[in-house]
């Protein structure tokens, strides 16, 4: 491939985790002179950062990776990578279904791509067999213009829940050095990011040299210029008093926990393997209220798994209703390759999976829409993150608790401050009028 030519879209689909992987990409490609293009149609080398823990977010990337090997028939010279978790988990498999895709490459090979495209395209090349990377000396190439930006403090996982893939497609878990975490928050000020977003599987179980998560939270809220931090996940095993009180007594750390329940079934719970009871999930609930009293807490539900009941599906809904939630991620049972519960029947007709689903999500649509209405009225202050979609003259931020809010008829610059007054509500949104800029 000539120097000229190299020019590299990189497509992502699912998680944050999978946004942090498509920046590695582009800086490790970047250092080796590739630029990084955000046309697709005008690229040399398109790669996909798939997702296959989610069954929607799969069939996306695989339905994206069609049209691109369409593409490539026309373009013999285009190249076409798949990496992340699906092309971990797709192997050598999808590239004997599909022998135009030129390069297979899981979460912990990416520094391989650099000499993998070297080599094209006299051959192809899969390269999933690596030693457990943490990237520690990577720097991520982001978009410049970001008020918000990822950081992974760990990578795999140690948990085992019957129906997640990514301890088998991201290893185990493995913790980066506190001051590698502290020294990257602080090059994102330098570049003018405001809000920090710590990601990994399960946070709550950092572990660096003594170092908690906890202790890393608060290291991260002393970086000078950090107006905001967030974090995700929280496995409910491993949350811990510390960690509340850090988040109570931090300003710039954010009022809002995203802790997954799955299901308000103890039987079901214990069938995933998640570790905890109904009533532990419950206390740690009433902690988190007690001491943050305007925390926001979202959380995810999975409808169908194999074996649920109509019984535990009610108390499902019961826990809900109990808990009201600030949001939550609802998604339908879906078999995946090499998890515990591949083993198991789905037993859970695909209709009846649905009607469950469909059930969970109006039910938290209205509780969101009730608690989001008692906003109207109230000054909120927002991080400005994207222009509207919806017209020019709008943007849209975030308040500290995680409400989305559009701001009218003003055009602030990303990364803006300011105080909105909430004139009306949706089960989506906040709509606001503009006060001020804080600095």
């Amino acid at each position: 491939m000539e120097e000229d030519t190299k020019k590299v879209f990189i497509k992502n689909f699912g998680c944050q985790m999978n946004v942090y992987d498509s920046e590695l990409v582009a800086g490790i490609l970047s250092a080796q002179g590739y630029t990084i293009i955000s046309d697709e149609h005008t690229a040399d080398i398109v790669l996909i950062v798939g997702c296959t823990v989610r069954e929607h977010a799969e069939k996306r990337a695989l339905g994206y990776l069609q049209q691109v090997l369409a593409r490539k028939k026309r373009n013999k010279e285009l190249v076409v990578g798949l990496l992340g978790c699906l092309g971990q988990w797709a192997g050598s498999n999808l590239q004997e279904k599909l022998p135009e895709l030129d390069i297979i490459a899981g979460p912990d090979a990416y520094r391989n791509l650099p000499a993998l495209l070297k080599h094209l395209p006299e051959k192809s090349f899969v390269a999933l067999e690596n030693s457990l990377e943490d990237y520690d000396d990577i720097q991520p190439l982001r978009r410049r213009d970001g008020a918000s930006a990822y950081i992974a403090i760990m990578r795999g996982c140690n948990h085992r829940c019957g129906y997640c893939v990514v301890p088998y497609m991201r290893g185990s878990e493995r913790s980066r050095p506190t001051k590698s975490i502290l020294a990257e928050t602080e090059n994102l000020v330098a570049t003018g990011v405001k809000e920090i977003f710590l990601i990994g599987q399960n946070v709550n179980s950092y572990q660096y040299n003594g170092a908690d998560f906890p202790a890393l939270l608060d290291a991260v809220s002393g970086v000078s210029g950090v107006k905001r931090i967030r974090f995700t996940t929280s496995h409910p095993k491993n949350l811990s008093e510390k960690l509340v009180e850090v988040i109570r007594d931090r300003e710039n750390v954010c009022s809002h926990i995203h802790l997954p329940l799955q299901s308000g079934s103890d039987r079901v719970l214990s069938a995933m393997g998640r570790e905890y009871t109904v009533e532990r999930y419950l206390s740690l609930i009433s902690l988190l209220r007690r001491e943050i009293p305007e925390v926001s807490i979202t959380t995810d539900i999975i409808s169908g798994y194999p074996g649920e009941t109509v019984d535990d599906h009610q108390k499902t809904l019961d826990l809900i209703r109990m808990v009201e939630f600030d949001g939550a991620f609802t998604f339908k049972y879906s078999p995946r390759l090499n998890t515990p519960a591949f083993k198991l029947k789905d037993d859970v007709p695909e209709a009846e999976k649905i009607r469950r689903l469909n059930e969970i999500s109006n039910l938290q649509r209205k509780i969101t829409e009730r608690k989001n209405k008692l906003f109207i009225g109230k000054t909120v202050t927002v991080l400005v993150e994207i222009a509207s979609k919806r017209s020019d003259n709008d943007v849209l931020g975030r308040t500290d608790c995680g409400r989305n809010v559009i701001i009218h008829n003003q055009k602030l610059p990303i990364g803006t401050l300011c105080t909105a007054n909430i004139t009306a509500a949706t089960s989506q949104t906040l709509l606001g009028a503009f006060q001020s800029i804080l600095k």
